[in-house]
């Protein structure tokens, strides 16, 4: 590649983050010509993407008929998840075998989570405003900070472009399932452009029996939940070079849940609230500089008893100020990051959880490409009330030819302790550390645009790992169930390789992951991930008609951490099919666990049977 091809493709990737927030790219299928934003904060061409990633697009999120995020993700390669019931109970995703607390999940940039559990809550989030997920494999605490061990799942919600547009979309099925989403959109040209999209959603199902008999809290009745949710993006260029803008998503959930055989209404209710302005500026022909400030609220509240005392709320707020500077250098991209956040957690329980905590990050990070070698590195340091802690990671990668590609990383990562972990009533200590962990990674990838293959060897080395001691190492009397605290070391080892090819209007996608998750203080397998999993599809497509079957698949896994609670394997078989009978008319029908098959993700709770969902789709996404 020469220097002057080289700088027009770097001056193409700059011209593409001003067209939107660094968190923003236009959505495309997951091929050669994909435009990834999460791994390097900024949109980047796949083909010059080092890091393992997977991208689902608007037309796949479509097309799936999935009733939630978490069953959206199953199907991706890298990912498993352990849920307590139907779609609106408590959700747990593990990439690569790492913890739910060890990975980011990103809205738009900005991230979500409870500072008391350190965990995304995947239920409150609404599927039908989700225009594109990314998912980006391995540690990137030397770009995002505290808590990317396992990676981080970035969430772009539906964006404004073209002509005004409106969709509509209305679906039924097994458990009285009703879904409900609408969405207005466009944008207008000239210098002085502006472009909005607004979209709403509403989803309801009477649900089935969370907790199986043999639990403590089972009970029979179903247990069901309520979901609405508004997101909406607003973006005006001022002048060429200068855009300001705004993001919002507001979510709200409330379900029910198990709590033993009762004629009270026990449930929960949760309320996601994410909100960002921003504005953007090209100060030079070659820097680009962007300053956004965000907030996000967790809110969650229980009701378990009649009496006062069953009564629970539990309240995170983040708020983060970021300026991201991106300057080419010839052709290559030098980054310079200043992240600031505050966290603050509301409770009317202890006192001791009443607290704020904030965090300083300085991070640099550079990528370059000479002809057929690829190369980044980055660097961060973060301070806040745990301490200062510094990360880092390097990567490389060599193009054979335009469709094989090699690459080999090495990067550093931790997770913050929790204010649970450090604060909760005879559970945290305020001496508790960060956890670190160090991955190495090697990776082979082939992709012509028809046919895709590839794989990835990873080994992440987890230190100072968090869990619950019995008996506590300090002796405090209160201590009776033990407490938190930094003693274990795990590793997260594994191969990951997915296949992919299209022939005669046959779709054939195909992945599996073979993994040793593993608590290496214990020897124990870590709680509910399996040694391997896999993935198959197939979908035809025949003139306006397209159909196919889903094979979802599971080694057994342990309920807890001593491996004495053990969840037999599981397979699944999922079959779908859309048309479109119409201009702008089509319909899905989705038909999940044709064989009924019982499985289980925890002990004791329960899992759909066989469900059936159809819908109604006017317009596209």
């Amino acid at each position: 590649m020469t220097s002057r091809t080289s700088r027009r493709a770097a001056l193409a990737s700059l011209a593409l983050a001003m067209a939107a927030p660094s968190v923003h790219a236009e959505s495309a299928p997951a091929t050669s010509s994909t435009v990834l934003v999460t791994a390097t904060r900024s949109p980047q061409p796949l083909a010059d993407v080092i890091s393992d990633s997977v991208t689902i697009g608007a037309e796949q999120i479509a097309e799936s008929g999935a009733g939630s995020v978490i069953d959206l993700l199953q199907r991706q390669r890298g990912i498993e998840v352990a849920r307590n019931g139907g779609a609106g109970t408590s959700s747990t995703v593990f990439i690569r075998g790492a913890n739910g607390n060890q990975n980011i999940v990103l809205v738009d940039g900005v991230r979500i989570g409870s500072s008391t559990t350190g965990a995304a809550n995947w239920s409150a989030i609404p599927l039908t405003a989700i225009d594109r997920i990314e998912i980006v494999y391995g540690p990137l605490s030397s770009l995002y900070g505290a808590d990317a061990i396992g990676g981080v799942i970035q969430i772009f919600t539906k964006t404004g472009k073209g002509a005004p547009s409106v969709t509509a979309f209305a679906g039924y099925g097994s458990d009285s399932t009703r879904e409900f989403d609408a969405s207005v959109s466009g944008a207008t040209g000239g210098s002085n452009s502006f472009s909005y999209s607004i979209s709403a959603g509403t989803e309801k199902s009477d649900g089935f029996s969370a907790t199986r008999p043999g639990s403590s809290s089972y009970n029979a009745d179903r247990d069901g939940y309520d979901k609405s949710n508004l997101a909406a993006q607003l973006r005006y260029q001022v002048a060429n070079g200068y855009e300001v803008g705004a993001l919002l998503l507001h979510s709200k959930l409330e379900s029910r849940y198990d709590s033993g055989a009762s004629a009270y209404d026990v449930r929960s209710e949760a309320e996601l609230s994410n909100a960002a302005v921003f504005a953007r500026a090209r100060v030079l022909p070659g820097w680009t500089s962007l300053l956004q400030y965000s907030q996000s609220r967790d809110k969650g509240a229980n009701w378990s008893s009649a009496a006062a005392s069953g009564y629970s709320r539990i309240d995170s707020t983040q708020k983060g100020l970021t300026w991201q500077n991106d300057v080419l250098i010839g052709a290559d991209v030098l980054q310079l990051l200043y992240d600031h956040r505050e966290e603050e957690v509301s409770t009317n329980g202890s006192a001791l959880l009443n607290r704020e905590r904030s965090t300083n990050a300085f991070a640099a990070s550079y990528n370059a490409r000479r002809g057929a070698h690829l190369f980044n590195a980055s660097a961060r340091r973060d301070k806040s009330v745990y301490g200062g802690h510094n990360t880092g990671s390097i990567g490389y990668g060599y193009s054979f030819s335009n469709a094989l590609r090699a690459t080999a990383s090495y990067g550093s990562s931790f997770r913050a302790p929790t204010y649970n972990e450090l604060y909760y009533p005879a559970y945290g200590n305020p001496a508790n550390r960060p956890e670190q962990g160090r991955n190495a990674e090697v990776g082979l990838r082939y992709d012509d645009g028809v046919h895709a293959i590839g794989a990835s060897y990873y080994r992440n080395r987890l230190t100072d790992l968090l869990v619950n001691t019995n008996p506590c190492p300090f002796g405090v009397a209160e201590y009776k169930s033990g407490c938190a605290y930094n003693v274990n070391r795990a590793q997260l080892e594994g191969i990951t390789a997915y296949g992919a090819t299209r022939m005669l209007g046959l779709d054939l996608n195909a992945s599996v992951d073979l993994q040793d998750p593993k608590d290496e203080t214990t020897g124990q397998r870590l709680a509910r991930r399996s040694k391997k999993h896999a993935n198959l599809s197939a979908a035809y497509t025949v003139g306006a008609l397209k159909g196919g079957v889903e094979v979802d698949l599971s080694g057994d896994r342990y309920d807890d951490a001593a491996n004495k609670n053990r969840l037999g394997g599981y397979g699944l078989v999922n079959l779908f099919a859309t048309y479109a009978f119409a201009r702008d008319w089509s319909a899905l029908v989705r038909w999940n666990n044709v064989g009924d098959k019982q499985y289980d993700l925890a002990r004791n709770y329960a899992t759909p049977g066989s469900k059936v969902f159809a819908g109604i789709r006017y317009g596209y996404k």
